[in-house]
């Protein structure tokens, strides 16, 4: 028989007494979670990869020391705190200048739009590109606010309350679940620890044995090797044997402790995994509502002040006409103004004062006729007075005419705050 067939029927036999007295565990014991048991059952009974026994230890949550990564979930939170605070007062920078870049922009154009050719509603539309980015600015620079004195602090508020520092570095909570799964795993660590110590003195004698085996089998075969020698190796190959079972019977002793432990281990381990599940849900729920805040801030699209500033601009924009605006510059520049035509002037002599007498400067008074009451009158296009007597007004805005249009186009009216003067009778329409 070879080294590989003993070796596969050793491993066989083992896996199946294992089997048998987890079954009889669980028998003798049903209060246990049975999911606990057959979860252990599989793990203990499941083939290792190719890799080898070591590397399903060094992935296992369950061996000596692999809780660390559980553990250091404290730790690397509160980088991630660092890191996130880091991150968005970088984008706060960002959105400030932003904001800045807007007003430099929209102020260095202002006058210049001021200053342009354009004129009516297409001068209005672009004058409203430079005001909507004001207050597209004023918001980003309020978005920098939020992300640093409401997103940052509230964060490091709850780092600092969430977080004890030991004096000597590291934190209390992480030092707390150390120490919880250290306690938990020391009994079930010597017990590992003396499992490997039987099972490398039973893998020892089964070698043992093996190497016994075949030298038994050669010297069977060999007629070179004397009756007295070949008696010699069976004595050993059978005191091999024995000690084979020996040692297996301790291997077996010891496993057997192993398994009735290890439901216990299990749960002392999993008491304190849950403890460090619930603190990380609380992170994990934390983070979540700080994220939600700054996604809260920076979302521009739902902020009712952006979208009242583009819904101007974009009204304003659909304003632009071209027929009023060319209906203004027809009566502001074009043959629409008001003006004074040549008539036929009779000659008046003028009236010479007595000698010693000072001159008197007499005009002829202009004969206007006054409206009783007035005529309601409505302005058509804007207006600017340009002499004193010269009323100003909007168009929309509403007044009284009091006399009618005289020869050069003026008409009177009254304004409702009781303010009289001129006014060109085309850019009024009567209510």
């Amino acid at each position: 028989m070879g080294k590989a067939t003993l070796h596969s029927l050793t491993v066989h036999r083992e896996l199946e007494q294992e089997s048998r007295r987890n079954s009889t565990f669980q028998a003798n014991n049903p209060q246990e979670d049975t999911h606990r048991g057959r979860l252990w059952v599989s793990s203990m009974s499941t083939p290792p990869p190719e890799n080898g026994p070591e590397d399903v230890n060094n992935r296992s949550f369950w061996m000596p020391g692999n809780y660390h990564s559980t553990v250091k979930r404290t730790e690397n939170a509160f980088l991630a705190c660092n890191d996130m605070v880091a991150c968005f007062q970088e984008r706060a920078r960002v959105e400030r200048q932003y904001a800045q870049q807007l007003s430099e922009w929209s102020n260095k154009w202002k006058p210049l739009v001021d200053a342009s050719p354009l004129y009516g509603s297409l001068l209005q539309a672009w004058q409203c590109f430079l005001s909507s980015a004001d207050r597209i600015a004023a918001l980003h620079s309020s978005i920098c606010r939020s992300l640093v004195s409401e997103d940052g602090d509230r964060i490091r508020t709850w780092q600092k309350d969430t977080f004890h520092k030991k004096l000597f570095g590291g934190f209390k909570e992480s030092q707390d679940f150390d120490t919880g799964f250290a306690r938990a795993q020391k009994p079930w660590a010597k017990k590992l620890k003396k499992l490997d110590k039987a099972k490398a003195a039973f893998h020892k004698a089964s070698r043992k044995e093996q190497a016994a085996m075949d030298r038994e089998a050669h010297a069977q075969g060999n007629p070179d090797i004397a009756i007295e020698k070949q008696r010699k190796i069976q004595e050993e190959r059978e005191l091999a044997r024995a000690e084979t079972e020996k040692v297996r019977g301790r291997y077996e002793k010891v496993l057997e402790e192993v398994t009735r432990y290890a439901p216990r281990y299990m749960e002392e381990m999993e008491s304190i995994f849950d403890q460090s599940q619930e603190e990380e849900r609380k992170r994990i729920s934390f983070l979540k509502q700080a994220f939600l805040s700054i996604h809260r801030h920076l979302d521009v699209t739902n902020n009712e002040g952006v979208k009242a500033a583009y819904n101007e601009l974009h009204n304003t924009l659909m304003a632009i006409n071209e027929v009023e605006d060319l209906r203004w510059w027809k009566n502001t520049q074009g043959p629409g103004m008001p003006t004074d035509w040549p008539h036929f002037q009779d000659w008046t002599p003028d009236k010479k004062s007595k000698k010693g007498k000072k001159d008197l400067d007499l005009k002829e008074p202009i004969e206007r006729v006054v409206m009783i009451g007035g005529v309601r009158v409505r302005a058509l296009y804007d207006y600017t007075g340009q002499e004193t007597d010269e009323l100003s007004f909007k168009a929309g805005e509403e007044f009284l005419k009091i006399e009618d249009e005289d020869d050069q186009g003026w008409c009177r009216g009254m304004m409702d705050g009781g303010r009289e003067g001129l006014y060109p009778a085309n850019y009024v329409e009567v209510v």
